[in-house]
This record gives structure tokens, C-alpha cells and sequence, in this order.
């Protein structure tokens, strides 16, 4: 969890983390014969990765039958690896943007293509990149809105795999593994509990599952970010912590409020003292992103960043005693590793983030309504200021920025919370640097229900290429869900289609 959004239109959501989750219990097949195009496809060569785009007309309702519209819905198809008529398909569930983002971020996909002869399906969420089931009017009210829900997308991915495999020769009988990250990997997880027979398994990486009402506590998310810079360097979190009452006392006045424009290179120079919640809100967005892309290289996810970019960042943040112009200085060159590492901006903008592949407006309404994610931080065990979670203030924000009250428990009553038991074959990894660890599935329920956690892995590092730079624990971690991968795969072999 995205067009980035101006300051003067960006929600202020109580208690949420406003960067995106980099989430059906029954589907309906449309009764027609030819809900597949395949004719047509384009040819796209990115990163040395190529596939073909295709469109798939979609039910723009599949619970009811009162909507009768359908809507195109995107996939990415690459089959230079797959074994037709044998060979698997590794299904990726689209999360929270344009799926071709997700597609050349996702390098182990790749990889276990060709040693499994595998056929690869990166399909879209609607509402998201070029999957619009109103176009330009779906994001134009709460009416529009309405279909956005991760019970409609988890059914438009069961109805597009059933359709692939009824119009691919030699597909029909290919096994389906689904693989997402974040809250893609909340979907590929769901996807197996939900359509077990649609898919044999499930790779759900970095997906925080219980990052629910009463499921966890709601600071643990920020107490992992506050970790990561406490590991990284003497006196970085501690740094981070007093910077926020610096931040008061300089945007107290006017020249305050100049130096922080100046110092921080803003694109928009502060001119009001109610601004500096914005300025603030933007720094802790930026610790948070730092946290979850912790790679052990160079990496372009969210931003151009160094290998170990905290590390790096923190070597600005040693002084958390010294005075506030001081301490703030080293704020902003730590800041400044994060948005210009290339050294090709000319200055920083307080509305951007992350980058623009990502669905943020969209995500605002999922946690509005049924992604109910609570969210809070004491400034002791964690370096932000202190913030309760209030849902009462939260849903009357939702309702007036979308006109739709959220469901707390819905995610729970629909996806069984912490009792999963009686599912099977799904992994649930997850990265000890990685925040949204704090939600996720980090000790194994079954003897199919397996969780692996990589130490020093940030936001699902593996799904990423594999690298020179990579830990021990991640290599090993892709290597046993490719064996995992192989054990459903011949599972599926000996019950026959």
C-alpha cells in the first residue's frame, strides 16, 4: 500500500500509516463464452524482463446480480519458461498499483519460473494502474467506490485463472501457486483459504495478516521502526525521538520557519506554524519507508536508495543532545538520503513519499472500510510523538472524506483472524527488519502452515532478484519455498486434475 497527492488534498487519517501496504469467499463465472481476449497481446521488454499484456473482462460485481457492467481488467503474461501441458503457473496477486511495477520488482518469480518450467500471471487489482471498472469515474464517490473490496478482488483473480486455463492449450490441468507481497500477500494467503480449489498453495511474503482490531498491539509496527534505527547507529532513534520538539520550536516563528525551508530544501517553503504537523507527518513517513526498504544493496523500490540506507542515514544522527538547529541539520541531510541519493533533486516536496506507482487514494478507502489497521505510538518505546489509537476519530475522518463508516472487526470475521488451523500449504515469510513483521505470521501453525523469517530481510526481500549482497537468510529462505513449491506441485501431480 498511488498518484501522490498535494498537501492541501492529502487526508490526515488518525492512527494510520500512510504508506501503502507495499490487501471472497465464493466467486461467480460469468455466464458467457468468450470473457477472454488473447488476441492482440503486447509485447513489453522492461529490465530485461519480457511479457505480454493482455486485458480480461471482469464482473464488476461478482456477489450480486443486480450490476450486470464488467470492466478490463489488466494482466501480465510470460510463458518463455513454461513446460505446456506440465509445467506450473506462479500467479501473483496484485496489491495497491500498477501491477508492471510489481512485476519488475518481483525478481524471484522470475528465477523459479525457469527452474520450475513455469508459466507467470501478474494480474491487477481493480481500481489500481489501468484497472478501472467505471475508468475515469471510479474514484468520483463512495457509489463508485463500492466495489473496491479485497473479497471482490481475491474473486476476480479465481474467475481470471479459471479462465486462463479453460483458453491456454495445455493449461488446463497446470497446478497455481499464488505469490504476493505485503498486501498482495495478504491476497495470495486469503486466496488459498478461500479458493483452495483454485490454488494449491500460497507464497505470502511480507503480509501482515493480523495487523487487525485486538489481533496485535497496535504500537508494535512503530516500535520495529524505532529498532531499526536503534540498531543502526549510537544515538539515530534517540535523535529522531527529540526531533520532533525541535521541529515545534523552530516553526514557532517566522525565521524558525525560513531556516527549516532553507535547511530541509523544500519545494514549498513553510509559511504558517500549522504547517509543521504536515512537515513532520512527511518525516515520519520517511522513516517509516527507510524501515521498510532496508535492502542489503542499492535498490530503486520506493526510492533510489544506498545498500543499507539506514545505516547510511544514521551516520547524520549522532548528537541527539546537541542544539536544535544542530540536531535538525543532521535531520535533513538524513532526509536527503532518502530523496536525493542520485543528487538530481532540486528540491524536496512535503506531498511526495514514495514513488508514483502506487495507488495511495485507493488504499485510503480499503482502510476505511474493511483494512481497519490500528495503529498508535508512545514516544518511549518507540521515537515518534505520542499518539493514541482513536476509532471513533478514525471513522468519523472516513466518513468524511469518502462517506463510508469502516467495519473494525470485518477482516477478521471474513479471513478468520488468528484461526487459520484448518487451512494448508501456505508460507508466510517475513523480514526481522521489516515492520509489518509485527502483524504477520512469524511461527509456524502446521506442518503446512510454514513461517520463515529472515533476520536481516527488510519488506519482502524475498521476492526480490537475488544478489551478491544478500544475506545467508534469504537465499535460503527462496530455496526452501521453491522446495515447497515442488512438494505441492507433485501433490497435485498424484490427486490428478
Amino acid at each position: 500500500m498511488n498518484s501522490e497527492l498535494r498537501t492541501s488534498t492529502r487526508p490526515v487519517i488518525t492512527g494510520i500509516v500512510s504508506v501503502v501496504l507495499l490487501l471472497g469467499s465464493l466467486h461467480v463465472l460469468a455466464l458467457r463464452t468468450q470473457l477472454l481476449s488473447r488476441q492482440g497481446g503486447v509485447t513489453h521488454i522492461s529490465s530485461g524482463l519480457s511479457y505480454k499484456t493482455y486485458y480480461f473482462e471482469q464482473e464488476i460485481d461478482h456477489f450480486g446480480f443486480f450490476v450486470n457492467g464488467t470492466f478490463k481488467q489488466r494482466y501480465l503474461l510470460a510463458d518463455q519458461y513454461w513446460h505446456q501441458g506440465s509445467g506450473p503457473v506462479l500467479f501473483y496477486t496484485g496489491n495497491e498499483g500498477d501491477i508492471t511495477w510489481f512485476c519488475n520488482n518481483t525478481g524471484f518469480m522470475w528465477d523459479a519460473a525457469e527452474e520450475l518450467g513455469a508459466m507467470l500471471v501478474f494480474a491487477e487489482h481493480r481500481y489500481y494502474g489501468e484497472s478501472l471498472p467505471f475508468g475515469k469515474d471510479s474514484y468520483s464517490d463512495a457509489k463508485h467506490l463500492n466495489y473496491l473490496t479485497s473479497e471482490q478482488a481475491l474473486a476476480d483473480f479465481a474467475v481470471l485463472i479459471k479462465g486462463l486455463k479453460s483458453t491456454i492449450p495445455g493449461a488446463q490441468n497446470s497446478p497455481v501457486i499464488a505469490i504476493g507481497g505485503s498486501y498482495g500477500g495478504m491476497l495470495a494467503a486469503w486466496m488459498r483459504m478461500k479458493y483452495p480449489h483454485v490454488v494449491i498453495g500460497a507464497l505470502a511474503a511480507s503480509a501482515p495478516i493480523w495487523q487487525f482490531t485486538d489481533l496485535v498491539p497496535c504500537g508494535t509496527f512503530y516500535k520495529i521502526v524505532t529498532e531499526d534505527f536503534h540498531g543502526s547507529g549510537l544515538g539515530c532513534s534517540d535523535s529522531i525521538r527529540r526531533s520532533w520538539k525541535a521541529v515545534d520550536n523552530m516553526s514557532s516563528t517566522a525565521e524558525g520557519l525560513e531556516w527549516l525551508s532553507s535547511n530541509f530544501s523544500l519545494c514549498a517553503p513553510l509559511k504558517r506554524q500549522e504547517e509543521a504537523t504536515v512537515f513532520k507527518s512527511w518525516l515520519q513517513e520517511t522513516w517509516v519507508n527507510l524501515a521498510m526498504v532496508d535492502y542489503p544493496y542499492e535498490a530503486n523500490f520506493l526510492q533510489p536508495l544506498p545498500r543499507w540506507p539506514i545505516k547510511v542515514v544514521c551516520q547524520y544522527l549522532t548528537a541527539p543532545t546537541a542544539p536544535d538547529k544542530q540536531l535538525l541539520h543532521g535531520i535533513s541531510q538524513a532526509v536527503k538520503v532518502y530523496y536525493n541519493y542520485t543528487g538530481n533533486a532540486e528540491c524536496l516536496n512535503i506531498s511526495q513519499t514514495a514513488t508514483g506507482s502506487l495507488g495511495y487514494m485507493g488504499w485510503y478507502y480499503q482502510a476505511c472500510t474493511e483494512m481497519v489497521m490500528p495503529m498508535c505510538t508512545d514516544g518511549v518505546q518507540d521515537m515518534f510523538e505520542p499518539q493514541k489509537w482513536d476509532f471513533g476519530a478514525f471513522a468519523e475522518e472516513c466518513q468524511a472524506l469518502f462517506g463510508v463508516r469502516p467495519r473494525a472487526d470485518w477482516a477478521d470475521t471474513v479471513y478468520g483472524g488468528k484461526n487459520i488451523k484448518a487451512h494448508s500449504n501456505i508460507i508466510f515469510s517475513n523480514g526481522g527488519l521489516d515492520p509489518w513483521s509485527g502483524g504477520g505470521v512469524t511461527k509456524s501453525l502446521s506442518e503446512s502452515l510454514v513461517a520463515i523469517m529472515i533476520p536481516e530481510g527488510a519488506h519482502h526481500l524475498d521476492l526480490r532478484y537475488n544478489s551478491n549482497y544478500d544475506p545467508e537468510s534469504v537465499l535460503n529462505a527462496r530455496a526452501l519455498e521453491k522446495k515447497y513449491f515442488k512438494l505441492w506441485i507433485k501433490q497435485a501431480a498424484a490427486n490428478g486434475p
